[in-house]
């Protein structure tokens, strides 16, 4: 067998097997290395990290090791926002429980499928749960689903899992377990609001924080677009034609807008996926088999794909407008493309109105470079800030301050001093100006 660093950990030999025939893995990233001992020891842990970095091996990993196959009973539970989300980690728990000897039983509990049917497959515990929080209480009030006896509870996306409004119904499901509970919380962010769940489980939780090194992948170039006033939806189709991308997604702000761009595209010959809220679980879940069978090359969507859904191998993303609830959905959309070392492109196009914005995004560290798409070709463009930058020379301020300030037609005495005195307060309030665009 190949070896890999994973082999420190002491970890099962059919999960040291998954790691190098399967997931290919050959060192921990950051977050493996500084949580994975801890939880093996059934520590409570808190891991902040941005996604792609990964998260979720370092908590799988772990907790598959501790499973005792001759047990049939819910011995841990994973939550997840997002029922596609909550389908990956389903899909990388099987890939690496597929090398145990044992027989280890995994069920995906998500909505949108039949209450009825999944009671009936529970009547026979298994091992290990993934699901949305919605569906995990259902079946828990039910009495169809059994976690007095789990041991270990997964929170993933928890700062999504507030905003989405579930944070309730983990607080309910965790309220149904075993007081010595080993809690395991990952986020991108802590927010205010998370900080009362957390205290109401976790003790003294091992507090992880891997800081990204930057911002956004290293292998990310950061591209703007001016509008220039021109049909938005061909210059998307334009710049799409011009990649001719492995896959490329197209973000929007709102669902109507996804509809409209993906339209277009498909009105001129693409073949486009698409991805937000109005689709029925069905569809969603046929439209993520399609676009991962790589049926199709574009995808538009909405924010509700920039976390918690991996679409491999896309190499570009088209911000089609920037977002304007959260500007750290920019950093969750580019971080589509780029994953596990890989390079990528993300374009952005913008209006004068999103110059704030911008400038936000560049403090936090975003390397933009200024271009336009002009008949099939990159031209590079000057800096967008180039006038605002450039500071007017002395003779350049009294030349304006002299065409403002006129000579009166009728010459009043001590018309010269008052004239001067007029210029000297526009050039003051000039320089003001100035002094602030800096």
């Amino acid at each position: 067998m190949e070896h890999t660093k994973f082999e420190r950990f002491a970890l099962k030999p059919y999960i040291i097997e998954a790691i190098t025939k399967e997931l290919k893995f050959f060192e921990p990233t950051e977050i493996q290395e500084r949580l994975m001992p801890s939880i093996l020891k059934g520590e409570s842990v808190i891991g902040q990290s941005q996604t792609g970095t990964g998260k979720t091996h370092a908590y799988l990993l772990p907790l598959l090791n501790k499973v005792d196959p001759t047990q049939r009973e819910v011995q841990f539970v994973i939550t997840a926002p997002t029922r596609e989300l909550a389908t990956q980690i389903y899909h990388e728990v099987v890939k690496i429980t597929a090398f145990s000897k044992e027989d280890i039983v995994t069920k995906c509990l998500i909505g949108g499928t039949d209450k009825q049917r999944t009671i009936e497959k529970l009547k026979s515990q298994p091992h290990i749960v993934v699901g949305t929080p919605g569906r995990i209480n259902d079946l828990i009030k039910e009495n169809a689903l059994i976690v007095n006896k789990t041991r270990s509870l997964v929170v993933d996306e928890a700062d999504l899992m507030l905003d989405m409004g579930f944070i309730k119904e983990v607080d309910m499901v965790a309220s149904q377990m075993p007081e010595e509970l080993q809690i395991l919380v990952f986020s991108a962010t802590i927010p205010e609001k998370l900080k009362p769940f957390l205290k109401k489980y976790l003790e003294n939780p091992k507090f992880t924080h891997v800081a990204p090194k930057q911002v956004t992948a290293a292998k990310i170039e950061h591209v703007l677009v001016p509008t220039k006033h021109r049909n938005k939806k061909k210059l998307v189709f334009d710049i799409l034609k011009g990649f001719n991308p492995f896959i490329a997604i197209v973000f929007t702000n709102t669902k109507k807008n996804a509809d409209e761009v993906a339209d277009a595209l498909l009105e001129n010959g693409l073949k486009v996926g698409r991805i937000h809220g109005d689709l029925s679980p069905r569809d969603r879940k046929k439209m993520m088999k399609q676009i991962n069978d790589l049926e199709f090359q574009y995808v538009v969507a909405t924010d509700l794909a920039a976390r918690g859904i991996d679409i491999k191998g896309v190499s570009h993303v088209i911000n089609y407008e920037l977002p304007t609830t959260d500007l750290d959905f920019y950093i969750h959309r580019v971080g589509r493309t780029a994953r596990a070392g890989s390079s990528g492109v993300a374009v952005t196009i913008y209006e004068q109105s999103d110059e704030d914005a911008l400038n936000k995004l560049e403090k936090l560290g975003v390397d933009f470079v200024h271009r336009d798409y002009i008949d099939g070709e990159w031209k590079d463009l000057d800096d967008r800030k180039k006038r605002q930058k450039r500071k007017k020379t002395p003779d350049e301020v009294d030349a304006l301050a002299k065409s403002i300030v006129q000579k009166p037609k009728k010459v009043k005495p001590g018309y010269k001093k008052k004239m001067t005195r007029e210029m000297e307060q526009i050039k003051k309030r000039k320089r003001k100006i100035d002094n602030r665009k800096k």
